[in-house]
């Protein structure tokens, strides 16, 4: 690298929590990145505050789980109290721990941003340039040429792939022309970000009073936030909130001294979707592609599983193993959920947070009806009112000729009959492709198996009815010890499912339909992957 520029396979722009997360995957897979960031360092606005089960999956696939669940509190989902301040329900995961870790977590975004960055400086192949603004942006059919301010002097970054991460007023997204639609709120809401608190409880709780309908989620050592609907005329968004404001509101649960406010802000939120998530070789992420309301805790979230989605796919696009369509798929994959999830926090918004006392009674009303049956408890208390990501478009094939097909597989631990211990699903199935044979004969696998041998999948067997098959050397197998491996994939059985890198399942098929399985994919991989057997 000289002084007038710098090359990379991949630019990722922005240093928030998903920019650093895309560099730790990309990092992972062997991809020299660089990533650039206007601050001089990791931000210190505890902006975003819960991680969920799958986004601590995708820092497991990125090798620094650990690090990461130094920084949260391992939560225990929601609670809803009604109109009149009183319990009404407490939302929690289906499935305890069905991805492998706890299902909603508590976290201050600066402990996070802080630990990413100090596992990013220990990787080789990155690179973190600091106080680096983005000033233009051309690309050709083979690179993206940015323009970069980095302490006054200007410097030209060279990248096969640039992927914008630089949140709601995304320079990337305005350099490629990209423009956004939904709608911004009018309401006007006060988040005061607090240390010195001794609440205990581990998980949020969202208060339905239509006099001052607030949301309370506390964290680690002391810290907590608080945030509150306001009136009209206690402070106008972007404005300073007084410091008696914060004092009054906080009265009935804790006093507070100005010291103890590490952070309150007025905000409006918006319900933004960029209109494209990619030009050329340009790729948004993160808010730089959706923006949405706060109640549902997923803003950082969708990001984070935006960064799941593509960063295999460009490592797979530098590596020569895709064809055009695999990028494709990006939008394909990640935009209805991304769409779903803001329409239902829009509407958790008006439902949960109403300033209408006519409403909430009606609200209160209609869930303790739904609560007093089976169906409507489970809808309330498993959180069913979230939207799950299931793939109808991108590389899924015959996306409805099985339930599985579409899904993320869950990750229950296994024995892992190989390294002879207790892990998790994924350390079996490896970092790429895995073909997993549910209760599939040994012979189907000595005959079967050639047919994607080119596509480089691991095998794993999943032996069904407590039974073990010799497979040889090739094959994995890892064993149910708690009958949730088999919850997972037992309606597979007797077949084979193709599970992407990120966990995704690709197809579900019977040892007669791998040779049209391995024909399939011809469309998305590149052909010399996908050679006959």
């Amino acid at each position: 690298m000289d002084q007038q520029g710098l090359t990379c396979e991949v630019l990722v722009i922005g240093a928030g929590p998903v920019g650093l997360t895309a560099a730790a995957l990309l990092s992972a897979r062997g991809v020299d990145v660089v990533v650039v960031e206007r601050r001089q360092g990791p931000s210190d606005e505890p902006k975003a505050i819960s991680l969920d089960d799958e986004s601590l999956r995708t820092y497991q696939a990125a090798g620094i789980v650990d690090d990461v669940l130094r920084v949260i509190v391992p939560g225990t989902g929601t609670a809803y109290s009604d109109s009149q301040d009183q319990p009404l329900f407490h939302a929690r995961a289906a499935v305890p721990h069905r991805l492998g870790y706890p299902f909603k977590n508590p976290f201050a975004q600066p402990d996070l941003e802080r630990t990413l960055v100090d596992a990013l400086e220990r990787r080789p192949n990155v690179r973190l340039r600091f106080g680096t603004a983005v000033t233009g942006l051309t690309q050709t059919d083979g690179e993206v040429a940015v323009e970069l301010a980095s302490g006054g002097a200007p410097l030209v970054a060279r990248a096969s792939y640039v992927l914008g991460a630089d949140g709601g007023r995304s320079s990337v997204r305005s350099a490629v022309g990209i423009t956004m639609t939904g709608r911004s709120y009018d309401e006007t809401w006060l988040v005061v970000d607090t240390t010195g608190d001794t609440r205990r409880e581990r998980y949020g709780m969202h208060h339905g009073n239509p006099d001052r309908p607030h949301v309370i989620v506390p964290g680690l050592h002391g810290r907590c936030r608080y945030e509150y609907a306001l009136s009209a005329d206690e402070c106008e968004p972007g404005a300073e909130p007084p410091f008696a404001l914060i004092e009054r509101l906080l009265a009935p649960y804790r006093t507070i001294t100005p010291d103890q406010v590490e952070r309150a802000v007025a905000y409006r939120f918006h319900a933004l979707r960029a209109t494209e998530w990619r030009r050329g070789r340009v790729f948004l992420l993160g808010d730089a592609a959706h923006m949405m309301p706060p109640f549902a805790g997923q803003g950082l979230n969708s990001g984070i599983r935006d960064a799941a989605n593509l960063s295999w796919k460009v490592a797979a696009a530098l590596g020569g193993g895709a064809a055009p369509a695999l990028l494709e798929s990006y939008q394909q994959e990640r935009k209805p959920h991304a769409d779903a999830v803001i329409a239902s926090s829009e509407k958790l918004g008006r439902l949960v947070m109403t300033r209408s006392p006519r409403l909430a009674l009606a609200r209160d009303a209609a869930v303790r009806r739904a609560l007093a049956t089976p169906s409507g408890r489970a809808f309330f208390e498993e959180m069913r009112y979230r939207p799950v990501a299931r793939f109808a478009d991108g590389l899924v094939l015959d996306p409805g000729a099985h339930p599985l097909t579409g899904t993320q597989v869950g990750q229950p631990l296994v024995f892992d009959v190989a390294g002879h211990r207790q892990v998790r699903l994924d350390e079996v199935l490896g970092p790429d492709w895995a073909l997993v044979g549910v209760g599939v004969d040994a012979a189907v696998w000595r005959v079967r198996t050639p047919e994607l041998a080119a596509l480089g999948p691991r095998l794993v067997a999943v032996p069904l009815d407590d039974t073990v098959d010799e497979l040889g050397p090739d094959v994995r197998v890892a064993i149910d010890l708690d009958t949730r491996l088999y919850g997972e994939l037992g309606t597979a059985r007797g077949r084979f499912v193709l599970v992407r890198p990120d966990r995704f399942v690709a197809a579900v098929a019977g040892p007669d339909r791998l040779d049209g399985l391995a024909a399939a994919l011809r469309g998305w991989l590149a052909p010399a992957l996908l050679t006959a057997a």
